[in-house]
């Protein structure tokens, strides 16, 4: 015999209790629910227990909708709350949520390892391993996927995006990533900062810049991405001479030079001590102009900061999808409810879905076009920061500043390499 205090205590919904009550009388066990007096081996404990269970399954719906509404309500006015106890660099304190210094100092590492050394997310994951810096939950393995999530959470900005994800089924308590089906907030400055707001923004177009060039990225590999062949467009790749024999050298060429589909590049094969050679002398004449450099940067930056037209262009778009949605709906509905000729209803909804997909594009594309406009004023206005901090010219090799400063350096066929720089600024070393 099982003694239950009542059915709700037994299962979450009625199907399951019925199934497990039957499962269990097979066997000559009795459930008895002491709350509504059933036992389930007497004649009619089954109908009774069947409508109980119902009851109680709505119970419960109606109190998880009490609590998902609480909780909405509590993200609409801001109040931000998470599981701090797995998140890393945050405890909680009886002043509330606070930096936790120690694993800050592991966040902060991240993030200068992802923007500054160039490494790629599975690359500080082995690197987190070796030094055997514990995980958010005190594991020991830490995985590429943490490493994203980390980079890509705006709480360490000091920032929240509420309602990221909702439960779909009070019984299964199943989440879902939020893809609009409910409202999100966003709620600033409602955390300490672990990382500035300007270096979380740069980590984000970083992140977009690499996901353009998908396996093209390689953290181990400085020129990867950046190394540019002037006649194709392709990538430098480094390639091994004499891989078996003393005379070993590592080169670097277009990874197209010798593709048959393409014409034969005339750039020239280079050596890592080259590159890095005219780099060098790239930034220090780039530094040695510095002020105009900054005043020009200024100008990129404040242009690039202007969005009023694309914002323009989201309100109409953004508007113009809800007038057309509403339109679909009209005539849906006329078309449920009253006699049409079907031709016509066909035509004019392909007519609307056309109206609709049209402006969808426009939307996205402007909505694209700023976030574009946006992460190049962020990196431009990182690139002036970080002119405005250095004095001394360069005398040797900086990995640092070759990630930071350097957008591109495209190879010539007359032996020389142009470096782009972050602010825009173009300069030829042969």
């Amino acid at each position: 015999m099982i003694i239950t205090k009542s059915v709700s205590r037994f299962a979450r919904n009625t199907v399951d209790t019925i199934s497990n009550i039957r499962k269990l009388n097979e066997k000559g066990v009795a459930v008895i629910f002491e709350k509504e007096h059933v036992n389930t081996l007497d004649g009619s404990g089954e109908l009774m227990l069947t409508i109980l269970a119902s009851l109680a399954q709505e119970e419960s719906r109606s109190i998880s909708q009490n609590v998902t509404m609480g909780k909405r309500w509590s993200f609409k006015d801001g109040h931000v709350s998470f599981a701090y106890s797995s998140f890393l660099g945050f405890k909680k304190t009886e002043n509330g949520i606070e930096i936790d210094e120690e694993q800050a100092k592991t966040v902060r590492l991240i993030y200068r390892l992802f923007l500054l050394e160039g490494m790629t997310t599975t690359g500080i994951a082995h690197y987190l391993n070796d030094l055997k810096i514990p995980t958010p939950r005190n594991g020991s393995k830490w995985l590429g996927n943490n490493i994203m999530s980390i980079l890509k959470n705006e709480k360490y900005k000091g920032d929240a995006l509420l309602q990221k994800k909702f439960t779909t089924d009070f019984l299964s308590h199943k989440m879902k990533e939020n893809e609009g089906e409910i409202p999100q907030y966003y709620v600033h400055d409602c955390l300490p900062s672990i990382v500035s707001k300007e270096e979380w923004d740069m980590v984000q177009t970083e992140l977009e810049r690499r996901l353009r060039f998908k396996g093209s990225y390689s953290g181990n590999n400085p020129f990867s991405t950046k190394l540019i062949c002037g006649d194709c467009g392709g990538f430098y790749g480094k390639k091994i001479w004499h891989s078996t024999d003393i005379y070993k050298k590592e080169i670097y060429r277009c990874n197209d030079k010798f593709n048959k589909e393409h014409q034969k590049c005339q750039t020239p094969i280079l050596t890592e001590d080259k590159v890095k050679a005219l780099f060098i002398k790239a930034y220090n004449e780039l530094l040695s102009n510095k002020s105009n450099v900054i005043e020009d940067a200024i100008l990129v930056r404040d242009l690039l900061s202007n969005t009023d037209a694309l914002d323009r262009t989201i309100e109409e778009q953004s508007l113009e999808l809800e007038i057309v949605g509403g339109l679909v709906d009209k005539l849906i509905k006329e078309n449920c409810n009253q006699a049409q000729n079907q031709e016509e209803y066909l035509f004019k909804y392909d007519e609307l879905s056309k109206r609709f997909e049209k402006a969808k594009g426009d939307l996205t594309a402007a909505q694209k076009e700023k976030s574009y406009k946006q992460g190049q004023s962020i990196r431009i206005d990182a690139f002036i920061e970080r002119l405005n901090k250095t004095n001394e010219f360069l005398i040797e090799w900086d990995q640092e500043i070759w990630n930071f400063m350097l957008e591109t350096a495209t190879v010539n066929r007359d032996d020389s390499i142009t470096f782009k720089f972050k602010n825009g600024t173009e300069i030829t070393e042969k």
